[in-house]
């Protein structure tokens, strides 16, 4: 989902996937984050811009997917970059913008998700890839025309920027599209809850690769993570093997995601000619590149001969909505820098954990899930515990 994408990377959500698109310290992604799409990190929190879904997954988010991904609470080191580019964009100041700023990230984050939900399921849409590079397309086109103009800055693209960035990009696409895939079969509450066990993989692998030591607060809540992952999927009376199946994967490419962006980010920031590499410059770059793969990918999965041959692509109001979900994803992208610039990466983050919360009920009541005690318990418990790791996250930020 995607989109803007940077994965948030879920990172908290996150971050997408957004693909919107959704940047990788997000690890719940999307985006995000990596969802997507999205953060906190300097180089772990750039899912969740990434990407639309986020701004989906989930981190597109981190992601993106991505929602905001959880992994991106880390400490906050991009907050230069992203106040430089909040300076562009000449929001109007009103004594209110904390509120404001905070309900538009949460209103842009759990739309995107919703928005694509509706169009695989509701509409029956069976051409998930193409969704995908569609709202990559509308991503692209509105970050270059803000380029062009002056609004927003940008890094200009160079061979050796795509050389370095070219490997971090086809796992972002991976993301992308298993985010999207997952939410065809599975139902938002419980794609949200299982996309915690991205964080679990995250966390794994910053100790193992990077030798960061968590506290005992942060694994408990990991634990909790599983523990409710595994029993919401045992409680899951919608259960379908394929998007368990889809989504099992989608939290391997959001870990690999976030710890690759990691390793690679110093390289990307020398390959530019300022020697810096701000959120926005990442979305345009993941969206750019992640085009021809796309298209690739749209033939390869036989994607063209369904859409010659399905009417949803001759009704205006289909065009409407996937559009939306594009503006959606990127928009996922702006609201979090804003979001960020007028409070601060604990309340980012908090907010990020409990806006899962009403994303969920929204996902139960609009699609009419069928549901159980045992697993609405389920899901409350893990959304519990995803606040419960974003707070110790950030203890040990503080401590650190």
């Amino acid at each position: 989902m995607a989109t803007s994408r940077v994965l948030q990377l879920d990172m908290s959500a996150d971050s997408e996937a957004s693909p919107r698109r959704n940047v990788p310290g997000s690890v719940s992604s999307p985006l995000k984050n990596g969802e997507k799409g999205v953060f906190r990190n300097q180089n772990a929190g750039y899912t969740a811009l990434a990407s639309p879904v986020r701004r989906e997954v989930g981190n597109r988010s981190m992601t993106r997917s991505f929602c905001v991904d959880d992994n991106d609470l880390e400490d906050g080191k991009a907050s230069k970059e992203r106040d430089s580019s909040l300076q562009l964009l000449k929001l109007p100041t009103t004594q209110n913008q904390a509120l404001l700023s905070g309900l538009a990230y949460c209103i842009s984050s759990c739309s995107m998700i919703l928005v694509n939900k509706f169009v695989l399921s509701a509409y029956g849409f069976n051409a998930p890839i193409f969704l995908m590079l569609y709202q990559n397309i509308v991503s692209v086109t509105i970050v270059s025309t803000l380029s062009l103009s002056g609004a927003v800055p940008t890094e200009p693209l160079t061979w050796n920027l795509i050389k370095v960035w070219l490997p971090v990009n086809i796992i972002f696409v991976g993301m992308l599209i298993t985010s999207m895939f997952s939410l065809k079969y599975i139902n938002v509450a419980m794609l949200t809850i299982l996309k915690n066990v991205a964080n679990v993989l995250t966390a794994s692998g910053e100790t193992y690769f990077f030798k960061k030591q968590h506290g005992i607060q942060v694994w408990i809540a990991l634990m909790l993570m599983i523990i409710s992952a595994v029993a919401g999927g045992v409680t899951d009376l919608s259960f379908h093997a394929v998007g368990y199946t889809w989504q099992t994967l989608n939290c391997f490419l959001t870990a690999s995601y976030s710890l690759t962006l990691r390793h690679v980010m110093d390289s990307a920031k020398q390959a530019t000619k300022s020697g810096n590499l701000n959120e926005l410059s990442m979305v345009l770059l993941n969206n750019i590149l992640s085009l021809p793969l796309g298209i690739i990918l749209v033939l390869g999965f036989n994607e063209v001969e369904y859409l010659l041959e399905t009417s949803l692509l001759r009704m205006p109001e289909f065009w409407l909505v996937i559009t939306a979900s594009g503006v959606l994803g990127l928009g996922i992208s702006f609201t979090s820098m804003w979001f960020l610039h007028q409070t601060s990466a604990t309340t980012y983050s908090l907010v990020g954990s409990l806006n899962k919360i009403p994303l969920s009920v929204a996902g139960i009541v609009l699609f009419n899930v069928r549901t159980s005690m045992q697993n609405s318990l389920s899901i409350l418990f893990g959304l519990l515990a995803g606040v419960f790791f974003a707070r110790a996250k950030l203890r040990d930020n503080s401590v650190g």
